[in-house]
């Protein structure tokens, strides 16, 4: 049994997908970033970072518990455990995780700051918002010329680089993009939201989905309290 704490972001979305796709057995901990649950020690001890998502698994190493906080790591562990979604031969693996990095890297920083300025900042910032809108449209072009090469991100397979990718480019619109500007880019977001486990992990936290945060909540998660000592 794998403990997960989480929330409905896209990094939390990404292991949800992950583990249907693994038929692994989880259970959900809900972790309210709206309300500060991710400043609560018990979660700290296992997120030092104060950011969701992160596990706990029951049967780790050894058969003893072993937790771990980071999306991109949480999926490499999990396709490691189970020997699904990463190839093993090498070109194929470090194809995978290449483009994992991209996402960890590249896509999630750059699509989070274009959510902020364009949403949630106090004020209006133009040059904020044009520097981060401009470059998520580089990175979709970077993403639709790579599928306009491959079926998928890492190659013929699909693997938990496209796992990564997929729930940061969900909400599109309120990143000022439009998908059919992007035809490869769509051809393979289609293929993916159609898959049955891709459906199931978008649906875990769904009804607690925030589209929106109240001045209460924004001071949360931009203000001062993600600041403080904990």
């Amino acid at each position: 049994m794998i403990d997960v704490y989480s929330w409905s972001t896209p990094n939390g979305h990404k292991v949800h997908i992950a583990l249907e796709e693994l038929a692994l057995d989880y259970r959900i901990h809900p972790v309210n970033i709206g309300k500060g649950d991710q400043f609560e020690a018990e979660f700290l001890r296992i997120s030092p970072n104060n950011k969701i998502p992160a596990i706990v698994d029951r049967q780790g190493p050894g058969d003893e518990p072993f937790s771990l906080f980071e999306s991109g790591a949480i999926l490499i562990y999990l396709a490691e455990k189970t020997g699904r979604l990463l190839p093993r031969q090498p070109r194929g693996r470090y194809r995978t995780l290449e483009w994992l990095m991209f996402q960890m890297g590249n896509l999630g920083p750059m699509l989070g700051q274009a959510h902020h300025f364009r949403q949630y900042a106090p004020e209006r910032i133009d040059y904020a918002i044009n520097r981060y809108t401009n470059e998520t449209t580089r990175l979709y072009r970077v993403l639709d010329q790579r599928l306009g090469e491959e079926t998928f991100l890492a190659g013929p397979e699909y693997t938990i680089a496209d796992i990564a990718v997929f729930p940061w480019i969900r909400p599109y619109e309120r990143q000022g993009q439009d998908l059919s500007e992007h035809p490869n880019l769509k051809r393979w977001f289609d293929i993916i939201a159609q898959r049955p486990a891709v459906e199931r992990g978008l649906g875990v936290l769904a009804a607690r989905e925030q589209k929106s945060f109240d001045e209460e909540a924004k001071q949360v998660l931009f203000g001062e309290r993600q600041y403080q000592r904990h």
